[in-house]
């Protein structure tokens, strides 16, 4: 049966692209969110209810998770080595949604990234699980493409 335009996309076929190059491996994307703060107001002149007026945007901090494995992308992590290095590289990254057919269906643009955080993986002898780790990539607004 194929796809109704209406048909929710499934949160499992996605690719990452950094630098015009695509990057999969990916197990989960986390973070993708926007807000803004909520700034409460009122003058003597107003009655007893507060005014909202919006503040600043925030930008949650995306989190990238992989399995760790011998030949890792050495991109990435030289990325994350300039930054601990003081040399701040921030790029554009896209996160694709894909459909069943590995079709780009949505994009969602990272403006102004860079990698803020890395965690490694937890280990312990006696689980049978996959060695993960994980990139946090702050960035300064989404743009969904």
């Amino acid at each position: 049966m194929p796809r109704r335009p209406e048909d929710p996309l499934g949160g499992f076929n996605f690719l990452l692209e950094s630098g015009g190059l695509l990057r999969a491996g990916f197990s989960e994307v986390t973070g993708l969110n926007s807000e803004t703060d909520v700034i409460d107001y009122r003058t003597g002149a107003d009655d007893i209810t507060n005014r909202k007026l919006p503040g600043l945007k925030k930008f949650g901090m995306v989190t990238l998770k992989s399995g760790v494995v011998a030949s890792p992308d050495q991109d990435l992590r030289a990325w994350r080595a300039s930054v601990e290095n003081g040399d701040i590289q921030r790029i554009d990254i896209s996160i694709i949604l894909l459909d069943e057919q590995r079709v780009e269906r949505v994009r969602y643009n990272l403006r102004n990234a860079w990698p803020s955080k890395w965690v490694g993986p937890d280990l312990k002898a006696g689980a049978s699980e996959i060695a993960i780790e994980q990139l946090e990539i702050c960035h300064e607004g989404v743009v969904l493409g």
